[in-house]
C-alpha cells in the first residue's frame, strides 16, 4: 500500500514542477545550447525537383477522379481513370427525372447510388479516388450523403483527397436580378 501512495506521489503534477514552482520550466531556468552553422549541409541534397513537387502518398498515375459538378438545376457525375478518360458520365435527366426535378436533393441522391452501382458492376477497384467538388447546388449534399452512406462502400475506404473546384467571380459580370414574387 506505501508502494502505491509513493508512486502517486511522485507522479502527481506537483512532484514534476520547477525550481520556481511552475508546472514548466522558465525560461531562466532551461539551458540553450548555441546552434553552430554547419556549411557542409544540405538539406535538399539528394532530392530533385521532381520529388518536392510530387507528394510520395499520393501517386496521380493510379489516382482516379469523382467530379461532381451540382448547381440549382441539375448534378452531373463523372468518374474518370488517371488518364482522365470519362468510365462513367452521368446527369439527373440521364436517370429519368425531369425538368425541376431535376435539381432537387433526392435526383442527386439517386444519381450518386446509380454512378456508385455502374462503377462497382463495371468491377472498378482503384487503388485512390480524388473527390473534386464544384457549385453550391443541392446535390453536393446529397452526393456526399450518398458517398458516406452504404452506397458508396466500395469508394469511401480509397478516397485520398477531396477538393473543390468552384469557380468564384472576382467582380466579372453583373448579376442577376433577384426575383420579386407577391
Amino acid at each position: 500500500m506505501a508502494d502505491i501512495a509513493n508512486l502517486l506521489q511522485s507522479t502527481s503534477p506537483r512532484a514534476t514542477r520547477s525550481a520556481s514552482g511552475f508546472p514548466f520550466p522558465t525560461p531562466t531556468e532551461t539551458t540553450r545550447t548555441p546552434i553552430t552553422a554547419n556549411h557542409d549541409y544540405d538539406p535538399l541534397a539528394g532530392f530533385s525537383l521532381q520529388d518536392l513537387t510530387t507528394m510520395p502518398s499520393l501517386n496521380a498515375e493510379e489516382e482516379y477522379h469523382l467530379h461532381i459538378y451540382s448547381h440549382k438545376h441539375n448534378t452531373h457525375i463523372t468518374f474518370t481513370n488517371p488518364e482522365r478518360e470519362a468510365i462513367v458520365c452521368l446527369s439527373a435527366g440521364n436517370i429519368g427525372f425531369r425538368k425541376s426535378h431535376r435539381g432537387t436533393y433526392d435526383a442527386a441522391y439517386q444519381l450518386a447510388a446509380h454512378v456508385f452501382k455502374a462503377i462497382e458492376d463495371k468491377n472498378i477497384r482503384p487503388k485512390g479516388v480524388e473527390v473534386i467538388l464544384r457549385g453550391f447546388g443541392q446535390g453536393r449534399e446529397a452526393v456526399v450523403k450518398a458517398l458516406l452512406g452504404q452506397e458508396g462502400r466500395h469508394l469511401r475506404p480509397v478516397i485520398r483527397r477531396v477538393t473543390d473546384s468552384t469557380r468564384l467571380k472576382f467582380g466579372g459580370t453583373r448579376s442577376k436580378a433577384p426575383r420579386r414574387l407577391g
